[in-house]
């Protein structure tokens, strides 16, 4: 078992290869893309122009030997980042300048000011953090099979970019009405679960900087599993009870376990995201983990689901969005 961190001598280039997609039209994305361009003596700029260059570009960076690879951007890019870097040395910067910065916020990377999340590049402490693979693609937060990702799906980039996280949740009520899947969880060790919906976390958050998974840790070569056994309005309240209330718990219409591997199997094609991302459709979904790590440059000790972060989400969003339980809620706090 490799070290969770360590101090490293970290190779630093004179400028970082820099990978970075140039349409973000938000005001975030401008912001990021005067950052670059004002520290164009350390920076060594590739814009992506279409979808899969950030992964060829990484693994060309791998090739080359460069010791650094940065992901300016969100989780998208981020995931296309990782997929080229996956099976290498080389390491992983992030500035975050997306919609939720999930992995960022998850390794304590600063989400709020590009330049301390260059300082955190620019100390080189290296965070070796576990990597999965659904169906031989690589992802180091989380997966979804079935609701999660038909709400991804159904989210284009343009709503994104104009409503943030309200975004999905129109995509959600779209979906919600729709006759769910029949999905089975087979696990290495035999166990089996049935349900409609299936959700794994290598890391804690989910959604942006709520904690999710309660007892995921991206160091365990483990997934938290979470498989939900009734759709519509029941899925989403015990989804919202888990963000208000820092994880899923096991409930008559849930189950959570932590495993290495799994499979899921569906009775038709369900649609597949990994780290925010959609996949595709499949019949059958393959878990695994990957048989390296991802090195990342991170902070030693980084906080994560910090009730300030939370609490300013929450109040940039409608009252309506969350309704958060009531005081005879169960809410059973580790």
């Amino acid at each position: 078992m490799t070290a969770m961190g360590e101090e490293s001598a970290v190779e630093k280039p004179h400028r970082y290869p820099v990978i970075f997609n140039p349409r973000a039209r938000s005001q975030k994305g401008g912001r990021v893309l005067r950052f670059l361009t004002s520290h164009a003596d350390r920076f060594e700029l590739h814009a992506t122009s279409y979808a899969g260059e950030a992964r060829e570009l990484a693994a060309k960076f791998v090739a080359a030997g460069e010791p650094v690879v940065i992901a300016a951007g969100g989780d998208g890019t981020l995931n296309e980042v990782v997929r080229g870097l996956a099976g290498s040395r080389t390491l992983l910067g992030v500035l975050p300048a997306g919609t939720m910065n999930v992995f960022a916020r998850e390794m304590g990377i600063p989400c709020d000011s590009l330049k301390r999340a260059f300082q955190v590049i620019e100390q080189g402490f290296v965070q070796e953090v576990d990597l999965f693979e659904a169906n031989g693609s690589p992802f180091v937060q989380m997966a979804g099979v079935g609701f999660d990702a038909m709400v991804i799906e159904e989210t284009s980039w343009e709503s994104k970019k104009r409503l943030g996280p309200l975004a999905y949740l129109f995509a959600a009520v779209k979906v919600l009405g729709e006759t769910p899947p029949k999905i089975e969880v087979i696990c290495a060790d035999g166990r089996r679960e049935e349900g409609v919906a299936v959700l794994a976390g290598n890391g804690s958050l989910y959604g942006g900087p709520f904690k999710f998974f309660r007892r995921a840790n991206n160091h365990d070569s483990k997934l938290d599993v979470i498989v939900f056994k009734e759709s519509g309005y029941r899925l989403v309240l015990d989804s919202l009870r888990g963000l208000a209330c820092g994880g899923i718990d096991l409930t008559s219409s849930t189950s959570y376990f932590q495993t290495s591997d799994f499979t899921v199997r569906a009775d038709r094609e369900v649609p597949v995201e990994v780290d925010g991302e959609w996949l595709g459709r499949f019949h059958e979904v393959n878990f695994v983990e990957s048989s390296h790590r991802l090195r990342v440059l991170a902070p030693e000790a980084a906080m994560i689901g910090g009730f300030s972060d939370t609490l300013k989400s929450l109040l940039q969003w409608p009252r309506r969005m969350v309704e958060l339980p009531t005081a005879s809620s169960r809410c059973d706090l580790p």
